[in-house]
Order: structure tokens, then sequence, then C-alpha cells
């Protein structure tokens, strides 16, 4: 069975409605969407200067989780993937329990944080995102982003309202820990952790990617990055681990999200003859592009491979590169998490079946990490027994030992899961395919042989 098929392009997305039955307890409310933003002035860069003052706890029997990540362009594939697995966690929470945690009623509030105009996220309409939540009393959990740019803007946000921040996939170690100057307490203002994620971060997967190349006999490397705060931060982490591994840097370019001919700068790259190209970027910010101009202007007959991160492994990737004939065993890629089909829990293959059964489809990579985060914001629910942003904020910060489709983790002191996994994939027979588990230490510890295409 492929392990990830291209999604064809999604109309609307539907409401998602649960109607109660009538019991004592209640259930929960129905799925909402956003009204359609606007369109937005150009990304922003830090969050706005002035806020307005958090609403009020309510106090209620309403708990509502906002979501916040790209549902439109190219996003929309993984982006629609990722909130059907949101609907389909609290669908078997429900189904299992009988009712919403504690009693309360969880209602969903999906928004868009992506431009009208481009089509990728937007940093406007992410605070605005943000925002909305923390003027909602009701607003009791902030579900988001996909992209870590995005984070950067909606952190200091939620941070200062007390609410609880989870991503399903941001994966920049500044938001978390140490990486830049000042991070991650420039987007903590309130001096508290709010924000968490399940996955791993940029610095393993950038570590463990440039230890991969090693353990594959890449010897020589040329680096390009989106100079977005993803793009630049997994490229950062892959030259600290390069050079410890004895891989050598031939040269290195940031290239703008709007190009898209890269064939002067492809062939300065060929001239430098690397082994292999690695490129931090995600789909909509030329990593497409990057990949089918080295195959037109013959890099690939060379020899020469594309080794890229998770931003990458999307279920449109291999369309937009321009088929198979130009990917299939040319384009290498790395994920820090485990993507659905390589789940082998109970709960894990339950969520996989189920998935497909209820829409027709394998969910994309990130819905793991979609899942499991909804996992943990019901669970976090649960323990806090009570609608209210600093009970629930302190159960999920501490979270033990919580049993989610990936395994057995919990939050370090950074928000960080304790426990993680990471895995390295080939583009073959025009799918994203598993090759096996990668990790920074793989070449010292002699387990190259775990992950070889």
């Amino acid at each position: 069975m492929k392990q990830w098929r291209i999604y064809p392009l999604l109309a609307l997305l539907v409401v998602v409605s649960m109607v109660l039955a009538a019991c004592p307890a209640p259930a929960a409310a129905p799925a909402q969407e956003a009204a359609p933003a606007a369109e937005a002035a150009p990304a922003a860069t830090e969050a706005p200067a002035a806020e307005a003052a958090p609403a009020e706890a309510a106090g209620g029997s309403v708990v509502k989780v906002y979501t916040s990540w790209p549902l439109q362009g190219p996003m929309l594939p993984e982006g629609d993937s990722m909130k059907k697995a949101v609907d389909l966690a609290l669908k078997h929470y429900l189904d299992a329990n009988g009712g919403g945690p504690a009693g309360l009623t969880i209602e969903l509030v999906n928004l868009d944080d992506a431009s009208p105009t481009t089509g990728s996220w937007d940093g406007t309409i992410e605070a605005e995102n943000a925002q909305k939540c923390v003027n909602d009393a009701d607003c009791l959990v902030y579900f988001g982003t996909y992209n870590s740019g995005a984070a950067k803007i909606s952190m200091p946000i939620t941070n200062r309202a007390g609410i609880a921040h989870i991503t399903p996939a941001n994966t920049y170690p500044g938001l978390t820990h140490a990486w830049d100057q000042g991070e991650p307490e420039i987007y903590r203002p309130s001096g508290t952790v709010n924000y968490f994620r399940t996955n791993a971060s940029d610095d393993l997967q950038g570590w463990a990617g440039a230890s991969w190349a090693k353990c594959l006999g890449y010897d020589t490397v040329y680096l390009l990055d989106d100079r977005q705060l993803y793009g630049k931060g997994v490229v950062d982490a892959f030259i600290q681990q390069a050079e410890k591994v004895g891989i050598e840097i031939v040269g290195r370019d940031g290239v703008e999200s709007s190009d898209i001919d890269f064939r002067s700068l492809l062939t300065k790259v060929k001239a430098a003859n690397p082994a292999l190209v690695y490129g931090g970027f995600v789909i909509d910010s030329g990593g497409p592009q990057v990949i089918q101009q080295m195959g037109s202007l013959g890099l690939f007959d060379l020899g020469i491979k594309f080794m890229g991160p998770d931003g990458l492994v999307n279920p449109a990737l291999v369309e937009q590169v321009g088929g198979a004939d130009v990917a299939n065993e040319n384009v290498l890629l790395t994920f820090p998490g485990l993507a659905p089909s390589q789940l082998t829990s109970e709960d894990g293959l339950k969520f996989f079946n189920d998935f497909q059964a209820e829409y027709g489809m394998e969910p994309s990579p990130w819905s793991t990490y979609a899942y499991q985060a909804m996992q943990v914001i019901l669970d976090s629910v649960d323990r806090a027994g009570t609608a209210d942003r600093t009970a629930i904020l302190d159960a999920m910060r501490g979270l033990k030992d919580f049993q989610g489709i990936t395994g057995t983790f919990g939050f370090n002191e950074n928000g960080d899961p304790t426990v993680f996994a990471m895995g390295g994939n080939i583009v073959r027979d025009g799918d994203i395919q598993y090759v096996g588990v990668i990790s920074p230490d793989m070449v010292e510890a002699g387990t190259c042989d775990a992950a070889m295409p």
C-alpha cells in the first residue's frame, strides 16, 4: 500500500457537527469554521505592540479550542488532513468516555492563518487569530501553528494571556529552548512556559539529517535555505553536525520564497559538484522548484542528490516537482517524528485505520501530531476538571507518562517532549517511503544500517 497519496483539490472545508444526545452530562459542541480572513498585509515579523486585554475566564461548561494553520494554497492537503485528525481525536474520546472531559463541552473553532493573496501563512492574520482566542472568554486552549515563523508571532500573545498553547507541527528549536540570541525568553514575556509540542525539534532533525547523510556516503554538501525561521534554523543545525562528522560544506545560499527561477543559482551549485544539496524549505517556500530545476539542469544525472526536512514531507511534493521521474531515488527527506503509517501502538493503528475509513484517504504526515496534540488537550482538560485557563495550563505543563499514539511521554521544563523519534525517507515509486530510524549519534553509534535506502 502506498504510504502517502496525493490529495485532490478540496472544496471549502465542511463544518463538522456532533449533535448532543439527550443525557445529563454535556458532550462536544459542533466544530466551527471561522469567517474567511480579510486580505492581509505582508507577513509580520513581530507580534503587535498593542494588544487587547485578555477576556475574563467564563468559568462555564464550554471549553473552546482555537486551531490556527493554513487551510488554503499549497498547504491545503496537509492543513485539512490535520483538521480531520483533530476531529477524529475528539470523536474517539467521546466514543470512549461517553462525553467530554470532566463533563465539559469541547468546541473547536478552526481558523486559517494563510493569506488569500499568497496562500501562505501571514503574520498579521496569525496575530489576529491569537487575539481572537485571547478575547473570547471561552477560548481556553490555542492549538497552532504549522509554521514555526507563525508561532513566533502568536506565542507572546497567548503567553501574556496565560492560555495553554500547543502546536501540531512546529519544529524550530528556539521556540522552546536556547538557540538564537534571546530565545526562548522573547516568546515568554510573562516568564512562564505556556507553549508545548509533542514532536522533535529542528536542532535534533538537522543533526540527524547530517549524520544520515554521512552514513549514506555523502562527504560534500551545498546548503540552501528559504531565509525563514524554520528553513534557516534547520540548515544551521545541519551545519553543526556536518562539521562534527566530517562533511565538507562547499557552499551556502539563501533564496526568497517568491523566487521561482533558480537556474542561475543551481548552475553555481552544479559547478561546485557536491554529493548532496541540503535544502531548508517548506512546500510553499521554493523547495519543489529547486528540486524540479535540479532535474532539468542535470544535477540528478550527475548523481547529486537532494535532502530536505519535514517541511517538504507533503502529499503534494512529488506532483509539484514534476512527477516521479524527477523525484524517484533522488529526493531524501527527514521527519522529526512518526508518520501515520509508521505507528505501531494499538491507539496508533486505530487512528490510522479509522482515518481512512472515515475520510477515504490516508492521513498526511503531520496528522499524527495533530491527533496526538488533541489527545493532550483533552487529557489536560480532564485533569484540570474545570473550564479555567490557569487550571488547564497547569495540567498541560504537568503532563507526565502520557500514553499517546506515538508512545509514552511527558513535557520537560521547556515544553518539549521527553521522548521522540525521527525517520529517514526516500521518494520511490512516486511515493515518500519510510527507510528507517535516524538519529544525531547514528554515525558514532554504528547504527547506519538502520536507515539505508
